[in-house]
């Protein structure tokens, strides 16, 4: 008996989502879009930072968060909101909120990023989308006269940070990765901030085995979404999906910045996230982990209290590191 004859899960169903013959997908609408607020007198009390939308030159839309009180030069964190690469966007309200509770704790810049999505645009699209940001940044920093007012007046291009969520997490890592063989002056990526990253292979882990119908990751809809987000005709051992199999050599890899790696024993994918990590100790990358045993998959965007932990630790690894 397979992995998915063991589940009764239709991950169609399971997601809510349906292929259509020209190779698109319908998507549920399960949350808002929020609009950016750039003009403080229209924040609401709970609200401590600005917002504003830009677009790269090939349309990325990228959105920006600030504290309100920002009177130095502050850290700038790229954010790769989560959603198996095939699901939702930088203006949707969970990552939106949590773009202002990271910008707000961390006192740091968020610059979120609203990549392409699978099955429409496959991988490596938002692998490139998320270099694309990056380069923006860093030709914003080189032009002084046309910079944007809050990227000159309150970013410290010297202590940048790239951090995501799920598939955000992933695309954090090898979007670390490919900074390596960049010029990036004068933008410099301190660290790496993986959250619960979504990486797979085609052998099954125990957690995964563990926790085949699990309430959120469940194994069949886990499939489902690497078969929509790779390009066609791989398996889940190609390069961008797991790391450990279609990694670089070690030189390349120990030239990584500093990695803080997160991950909940209630995730299926949690051995993943061990094993990347195991990884990356083993060639000499200078790794800070913060697994808990207690907590699902994206757990932070339902419970206010593994939400505050996240950024406090966020914000702990960014002025550790930045100092």
């Amino acid at each position: 008996m397979s992995d998915q004859e063991s589940s009764n899960i239709d991950p169609y169903k399971f997601l809510k989502i349906s292929l259509n013959q020209d190779g698109t997908l319908t998507r549920p609408q399960p949350f808002p879009s929020i609009h950016p607020t750039s003009d403080p007198s229209d924040l609401t009390d709970s609200q401590l930072a600005l917002s504003k939308d830009f677009c790269t030159n090939n349309g990325i839309l990228l959105r920006l968060f600030r504290p309100l009180e920002s009177l130095t030069k502050l850290p700038l964190i790229f954010y790769f909101h989560g959603g198996g690469f095939v699901f939702f966007s930088a203006t949707s309200a969970p990552f939106h909120n949590s773009c202002i509770r990271m910008a707000t704790v961390c006192n740091a810049l968020v610059l979120s990023v609203d990549y392409r999505l699978a099955p429409e645009n496959r991988l490596p699209a938002a692998y490139d989308d998320a270099m694309e940001a990056i380069t923006w940044v860093r030709d914003q920093a080189n032009n002084a006269n046309g910079c944007d007012p809050w990227l000159k007046e309150h970013a410290d291009f010297s202590k940048v940070f790239l951090m995501g969520s799920s598939a955000g997490g992933t695309m954090a890592y090898y979007s670390g990765m490919r900074a390596l063989d960049m010029d990036l002056n004068p933008i410099k990526i301190r660290g790496l901030i993986i959250n619960q990253a979504y990486f797979g292979g085609v052998e099954r882990t125990q957690s995964e085995l563990r926790l085949i119908n699990d309430k959120v990751v469940p194994l069949a809809a886990n499939d489902l979404m690497w078969s929509l987000a790779l390009p066609e005709g791989v398996d889940r051992d190609h390069k961008y999906c797991n790391p450990l199999i279609g990694c670089s050599s070690s030189e390349k890899i120990q030239r990584l910045p500093r990695c803080l790696v997160r991950g909940y024993g209630g995730d299926p994918l949690i051995d993943r996230q061990k094993e990347l990590a195991k990884m990356l100790k083993g060639r000499g990358v200078n790794v800070t982990t913060s697994f808990d045993e207690e907590g699902a998959h994206a757990i932070e965007l339902t419970d206010p209290i593994k939400a505050t932990k996240l950024f406090e630790d966020i914000n702990k690894f960014v002025q550790s590191t930045a100092n």
